[in-house]
C-alpha cells in the first residue's frame, strides 16, 4: 500500500477505540502545550529584561564618582569623591575613540512648585546630549540647548511624574514658570514616560536642568556625580570601559595597585548576563515540560503493545495474503506516528491558549515563537515513531501460523 492508504488504515484502527486513542494522545497534548507555554513565558521574560535595560540608554556606560581611599582611612562608599569633573567628561569624548557621546550628571533633591501644586523630586543637572544617550523622546517641547548650559540659564525639562503632579488638569507646561527651591525656571520640554527601572526606581520622577545651572545655582558643587557615556556600538562597550578606566586613572594620578576613585557600570554587560539567565530559565522550563512528552511516549508504547495483542489474528491474515514483515512494521509505526502528530497538533492549540491565559490573567509577557511551535510538532511526531518502534517490531516478528491460530 502507498503512504496515504496506510494512514487511512491507521486512522480507522484508531477510531475503533476513540476514548483509548484520546487518552493516549493526552500525554502528548499536555506535553506539547506545556513546552510551548513555558518557552513562551521564558522568551517573554527575556524580552522584558532586554527592553527595560534598553530603556536605560543606547550602548550606555555610567561613570560614577567613587569612594575616597587612603590606607587605614574610613571609606565612605561610592559617589563620595570630588575628583570627577567636567574636564574628565570632555577628555573622554575627545580621547576615547570608541565613545560617540557623553553627558554630565549631578543632582540634588528639591521641592518644585507651580502655583498651588508642589512635588518633591530629583533635580538632575546634565547636558543636551543626555537625552540622545538615554534615547529619551520628548512628549512636548525640546531639550535645553548647549548655549543654555554655557549661560547657566534657568530652564528645565520635566519627567511625566512631575508633569502629572504639577499640572494635574492636563495643561500644557511649555513656557510656564515653575520654582525649583526658591529659583524660577521656565519649562522648555516634557519627556515621554519611561516607567520604572528593573530595580523599581521611577525614571519619570525627575527634573532636568543645565549642568552649570545646577552646579552654580542649586547645589554649589563643581564636581560631578556621574558621566553618562554612549559607546559607538554594543560590541565596543567593553573596549570603551577599559579605555575610560585607563584615561581616568591617568588623569586622577592613581598609582598602580591603588583602587579607582570612580566606578563604571556597563549596561550592555548587565544585559548579556540578564539575557543568559533568562535563557537558562527558558531551557529549564522547557526541559521540565518535556517530561510530559516522554510520559506521553510511554503511553503510546503501552497502547500500541495492547493493540498488537488485540490484532494478532489480523496481523496473521495480512501476512497470509502477502504482507511482508516490513509492511506490518511500517503499518504500526505509522499508527504511532499518527497518534503523536494528532496529539502534537491539538497540543499546539492547547499551548497557544495557555499562553494567552497566562498573559491575560497574570499580565505576564509571553512570546510564543514559530520555532517552538514547529519544534514541538516535530518532537511529538518523533516521540510517536520512537516509542512505536518496539510494538511495530514485535508485530512484524509474529509467526503467521501462530497469529492465525490466536483467539
Amino acid at each position: 500500500m502507498d503512504f496515504a492508504s496506510i494512514v487511512r488504515v491507521a486512522l480507522r484502527a484508531l477510531t475503533r477505540n476513540k476514548m483509548r486513542s484520546v487518552l493516549t494522545m493526552l500525554g502528548i497534548i499536555i506535553g506539547v502545550g506545556a513546552v510551548i507555554a513555558m518557552v513562551g513565558v521564558g522568551e517573554g521574560a527575556s524580552q522584558q529584561v532586554q527592553q527595560r535595560i534598553a530603556g536605560m540608554g543606547s550602548n550606555l556606560l555610567i561613570v560614577q564618582a567613587g569612594s575616597p581611599w587612603a590606607p587605614g582611612a574610613v571609606h565612605l562608599g561610592w559617589g563620595q569623591t570630588k575628583t570627577l569633573v567636567a574636564s574628565d567628561e570632555q577628555a573622554i569624548l575627545k580621547q576615547v575613540p570608541t565613545v560617540k557621546a557623553v553627558a554630565a550628571g549631578t543632582g540634588a533633591s528639591e521641592q518644585v512648585i507651580y502655583r498651588g501644586n508642589n512635588w518633591g523630586t530629583n533635580i538632575t543637572g546634565t547636558d543636551p546630549s543626555y537625552f540622545q544617550i538615554r534615547d529619551w523622546k520628548f512628549a512636548l517641547g525640546a531639550p535645553f540647548s548647549t548655549q543654555d548650559v554655557k549661560d547657566m540659564n534657568n530652564v528645565c525639562v520635566l519627567g511625566q511624574t512631575v508633569v502629572q503632579n504639577l499640572f494635574p488638569d492636563g495643561g500644557n507646561p511649555i513656557g510656564k514658570e515653575i520654582r525649583i527651591g526658591k529659583l524660577p525656571f521656565i519649562v522648555v520640554g516634557t519627556l515621554q514616560a519611561k516607567g520604572q527601572t528593573g530595580w523599581g526606581q521611577d525614571q519619570d520622577d525627575v527634573v532636568f536642568v543645565p549642568v552649570t545651572t545646577m552646579q552654580m545655582k542649586i547645589n554649589g558643587q563643581y564636581w560631578l556625580h556621574q558621566i553618562f557615556v554612549s559607546a559607538t556600538s554594543k560590541n565596543t562597550t567593553a573596549a570603551a570601559q577599559e579605555q575610560i578606566t585607563s584615561l581616568l586613572r591617568s588623569r586622577h594620578r592613581i598609582r598602580p595597585g591603588e583602587p579607582d576613585d570612580f566606578q563604571i557600570h556597563n549596561l550592555t554587560a548587565i544585559a548579556q548576563v540578564a539575557n543568559a539567565s533568562a535563557s537558562v530559565m527558558t531551557v529549564l522550563l522547557a526541559s521540565i515540560a518535556s517530561v510530559s512528552l516522554l510520559v506521553g511516549g510511554i503511553g503510546i508504547m503501552n497502547i500500541m503493545l495492547v493493540s498488537v495483542t488485540e490484532r494478532t489474528r489480523e496481523i496473521g491474515i495480512r501476512m497470509a495474503v502477502g504482507a511482508t514483515e516490513h509492511d506490518v512494521q511500517r503499518q504500526f509505526i505509522i499508527e504511532a506516528l499518527v497518534i503523536g502528530a494528532l496529539g502534537g497538533l491539538v497540543g499546539i492549540v492547547f499551548g497557544l491558549a495557555t499562553s494567552w491565559l497566562i498573559s491575560f490573567i497574570a499580565h505576564w509577557p509571553v512570546d510564543v515563537s514559530v520555532a517552538s511551535i514547529v519544534g514541538s510538532a516535530i518532537f511529538s511526531a518523533a516521540i510517536g515513531m520512537f516509542f512505536g518502534y518496539y510494538p511495530a517490531q514485535k508485530a512484524a516478528s509474529l509467526d503467521p501460523i501462530e497469529a492465525l491460530r490466536f483467539e
